[in-house]
């Protein structure tokens, strides 16, 4: 083989080595987006649930609007939160404001009794498991493509192409706010 060849098998090897390596950030940012759209998508449903079980207890307490208030408040700003870590401290608040509101259902046993709202609090249930494993999956896709862009030598891809890491969808260290909402039926 002459110096040339081995130049070019070399050359050919770096090339593949960088297509490939730029290919997998391709693949983890978009598998990051996904997720992040998969944990949109729940979190809407719940803000549509929010509503319904707001106006359900409302008919049976209706002299509790300052509850009432705070949990549409909460609804508000967590639906305007953007950033990962934004809508992280949103969904603490408004976690805490629906802890209040299924407290306020405790003191009315007719109301607990309701078919309606028994409906609500299993589809609330129900997303927030969703949330959960959402949650769960983008923190994995974050995490592996936070760990290529860390890495030598692909780090050198990610500066050259702009890859940047992406912020963990975390709750804090509220140990309450990393608790699934209390439903009892």
């Amino acid at each position: 083989m002459t110096t040339t060849t081995i130049i070019l098998i070399v050359l050919a090897v770096i090339i593949i080595w960088f297509i490939a390596a730029f290919n997998g950030f391709v693949t983890l940012r978009n598998r990051a987006k996904e997720a992040w759209a998969d944990i949109e998508v729940q979190l809407k449903r719940r803000y549509d649930l929010i509503p319904n079980l707001v106006n359900t207890v409302k008919g049976y307490a209706s002299h509790e609007s300052t509850a009432f208030e705070k949990v549409s408040q909460a609804r508000s700003q967590a639906m305007q939160a953007g950033t990962p870590a934004e809508k992280g401290a949103a969904e603490n608040a408004l976690t805490g404001t629906l802890k209040s509101l299924f407290a306020i259902s405790e003191a009315y046993p007719e109301l607990k009794a309701n078919t309606n709202f028994l409906e609500l609090q299993r589809e609330l249930s129900d997303t927030e498991n969703k949330i959960q494993a959402a949650r769960r999956f983008y923190n994995g896709q974050v995490r592996d493509l936070n760990t290529k862009a860390e890495s030598f030598p692909s780090n050198i891809i990610a500066g050259i192409f702009h890859f940047v890491k992406m912020d963990f969808f975390d709750l804090g260290d509220n140990d309450a706010a990393q608790q699934p909402v209390e439903v009892k039926f």
